[in-house]
Order: structure tokens, then sequence, then C-alpha cells
């Protein structure tokens, strides 16, 4: 898998364990989705055998609109995915999607319009899981089910719970954060670790993949713009 299809799946949700969230309801008590914000963020990425690299991470109003990019470069490689949805108190709907890289000189391009993201795409989703955490009922005994579109428009499966929140020291500084643990059902030595920022919906403070009881990729925020 090229280099940046595993980068940018990582800092949204870490090699194509991106969620949608198709099956996880909410506490009776508390139905609104915690509001979007925007934020311009840079995180430190690190993936065993490749060079470090810096990832710009931001989400933006335009209009009627939200848009979510993510964009990074090394020497080798580049690569970006942006998507752009719909959000109110209730729901978060995509209606486009575009991720290219290039590794080498080569690479390819994908778009998704929103009669082909049967469910929400992975930039959206990012926003969506982190919109959701800690208001729903997942836990580590009784995890909810996660479905997405890949960069393909194929549907993935995964489950999902999230811990209580908790402060978490990052090179960008000390943060109030909501911890969510991804599970994949077909690799259970697979984990995805993910600790979003209490206050901006998709922003990650902190987020790692597990493989084998090993982390396989990091990344972390370096740098916070609200």
């Amino acid at each position: 898998m090229p280099f940046i299809l595993r980068a940018l799946p990582v800092a949204a949700l870490a090699l194509g364990l991106l969620t949608g969230l198709a099956n996880s309801a909410l506490a009776d008590d508390d139905t609104a989705l915690r509001p979007v914000k925007t934020f311009d963020a840079r995180y430190r990425l690190k993936v065993n055998g490749w060079p470090g690299a810096t990832l710009r991470h931001t989400l933006s109003h335009e209009g009627r609109h939200w848009k979510s990019a993510m964009r990074f470069s090394i020497a080798i490689a580049q690569g970006q995915e942006r998507s752009r949805f719909l959000a109110d108190d209730q729901t978060t709907d995509s209606l486009h999607y575009y991720s290219g890289y290039s590794l080498f000189g080569v690479g390819d391009s994908y778009e998704l319009a929103d009669a082909d993201i049967r469910t929400l795409d992975r930039q959206t989703a990012l926003v969506d899981l982190a919109r959701r955490a800690g208001r729903d009922d997942c836990t580590q005994s009784d995890p909810c089910d996660l479905t997405f579109v890949d960069h393909k428009g194929r549907d993935e499966n995964f489950r999902y719970y999230a811990d209580s929140n908790t402060m978490l020291d990052a090179p960008a500084g000390t943060f109030e954060t909501t911890p969510v643990v991804l599970l994949d059902p077909e690799k259970p030595d697979r984990e995805v670790h993910i600790n979003y920022h209490a206050d901006y919906p998709g922003l990650i403070v902190d987020a790692s993949y597990w493989k084998d009881d090993k982390r396989d990729t990091h990344i972390t925020l370096t740098r916070l713009n609200d």
C-alpha cells in the first residue's frame, strides 16, 4: 500500500480504519451532537520504516457546508485528502470527498460524489465520531458498530468505544481529551487509539495504530490555531 494511503488514514484514524457511524445510538437525555468548530492544526506523523513528516489538518466553514482537509509532503511522497459535509445538532452528512497521493513521482487520485457515499467518507467520519464519542453508550464490554466508505467508496465495518475524558500532554500543550478505541472484528490483533480534543470535534491530540501489541504509527499535535 502506498505511503500516502497509510499516512493520511492514520491521521484520520489510522491505516484505513477510518470510521463513519452507522449504528451508534446517543443517550436519550442528550441527543445533540457536539458543535463543529474551525481549527488549523499541525501534527507530527511517524510511520515505522518511513521518515517523519508534518501533517496539516484544517476544518473550515464555507457558506452552508464545512470542509475538512489533511495534507503532508516529504522528499519521496506527498498526499492530501479533503471532504465537504453538512452538520447540524443531530447529524453529519457527507457531500463530496477527494484524495490524492504521489510516491517517487507516481500516484493516483480518488473522488466520491454524494451519491457514492452510502454512509460517511473518512474525513467527515473523523469529525462525526468525535461529535458522538462519550455521548453514546459504547463501552469496552459493549462497543458500537461503525461503518464508513474508503477512498474508493467501498464499505468498511469496525467497532469502537470511548473512555472518560482525561488530560493529555502533547508538544502543542496540555489538553482535555476524549479517548476512543477502534477495533477491527476481522483483525483482532489491531487497534487504533485516538485522543480527540474535547472542544474541537475532529481535532486529534494523539493517535496511534497498534499491530501485534506494537505501535506502528503515531500522530501527535504540535501546533493549534483556532
